[in-house]
């Protein structure tokens, strides 16, 4: 029988009092690949800062369960152009994933160490720890930046659109790397806007729209909201 991570009940979120997605329910169970679709401005990036336990609901609840804390999700969120530009190290950027193993003291220690440099061999970017950040290609900085959350997490990984800006072969490459850290049996969470990719490696799919959709990557295929979206991907394809 799975096991309930996360549980969202009758759940609407917002901010300064305005509501942008109401009555949101839906359960993440451990080893899901669920995928998160919507446009922009449906409510995704508050929905993220509310399972993060940095935004409060306006009603309903979110229940962290099997002993799942909001500070043991790993996060992998969008860069902007300045993060892209930060000047550190490979290994000083991995590392940092573990601030919260540490708590109070000042410094990191061999465990944390081991952490990192495991993380980076698992991800093959071991030979890119001493090289500075700012100097890599997008993929292997999203390598980098999935290091540093796997450093926070052997549980959960939440992902808000990871594979942006990259090219195909790019792409590709990291949409294969989660999956095979999901059949390693951690839970993942994508936010996204690629209803084929979410078609092909989801397990579950949460669509926020005006009707909220929440059920099996198959279910959604054959419901009404799924075909619409698919059919006007297609349309854009025959376009091009």
């Amino acid at each position: 029988m799975s096991t309930d991570l996360i549980v969202c009940e009758n759940v609407t979120l917002g901010y300064e009092g305005n509501a942008v997605v109401e009555n949101l329910n839906f359960s993440l169970i451990e080893g899901d690949h669920l995928y998160i679709l919507g446009e922009n401005g449906s409510g995704k990036s508050t929905l993220i800062k509310s399972m993060l336990g940095l935004n409060p609901v306006m009603s309903g609840e979110i229940k962290w369960c099997g002993g799942l804390k909001p500070t043991q999700i790993g996060y992998l969120p969008q860069q902007t152009s300045i993060q892209k530009d930060f000047p550190a190290l490979v290994e000083e950027i991995v590392l940092s994933g573990c601030l919260n193993r540490i708590r109070f003291r000042p410094f990191y220690g061999s465990k944390e160490r081991s952490v990192a440099k495991s993380n980076m061999e698992r991800l093959g970017i071991t030979d890119l720890s001493k090289r500075c950040y700012r100097e890599l290609s997008g993929g292997q900085q999203q390598r980098v930046l999935l290091a540093r959350a796997l450093c926070a997490t052997s549980k959960v990984l939440l992902l808000d659109e990871p594979v942006t800006g990259l090219d195909p072969m790019a792409t590709a490459d990291l949409y294969s790397l989660i999956e095979e850290l999901n059949k390693s049996g951690i839970t993942v969470v994508m936010i996204s806007h690629d209803i084929e990719a979410a078609v092909k490696y989801a397990k579950h799919i949460l669509h926020i729209s005006e009707n909220i959709f929440f059920g099996t990557t198959e279910e959604y295929v054959k419901s009404g909201q799924g075909k619409m979206y698919l059919n006007v991907r297609e349309e854009k394809e025959l376009d091009r």
